[in-house]
């Protein structure tokens, strides 16, 4: 199955995180076909997350897009750790939801 454009992804993230009543911004648009995704999540507490592509071995053939925590401290390191993958990648996506219940409305892989 074909894999939805980074841009589309993220139109449709953004959308539906309105839609369920969380706050959730674009911070840094990057290559409309095939830009990795990162999405920060705020917990509102000190706390913050950032969640970034997995790695292929751990995602299934169905086509949806799966995240992996990357770092899960408070939020001056989460930037950090963003701006290395900025400079590693410059063509990524950077999302940032807010949720006190620490979701991040994301599929995860697992393994």
């Amino acid at each position: 199955m074909a894999r939805l454009t980074s841009d589309f992804w993220v139109s449709a993230y953004l959308r539906q995180a309105a839609l369920d009543g969380f706050d959730a911004v674009l911070r840094r648009r990057g290559a409309s076909e095939a830009g990795a995704i990162f999405v920060k999540l705020d917990r509102l507490d000190g706390t913050a997350a950032l969640y970034g592509p997995a790695p292929q071995a751990l995602v299934d053939e169905s086509g949806v897009r799966r995240f992996q925590l990357i770092l899960d401290s408070d939020p001056l390191s989460v930037e950090e750790r963003v701006e290395r993958e900025r400079r590693f990648d410059p063509d990524l996506w950077l999302v940032e939801i807010e949720n006190r219940k620490g979701d991040p409305r994301l599929s995860l892989a697992e393994g």
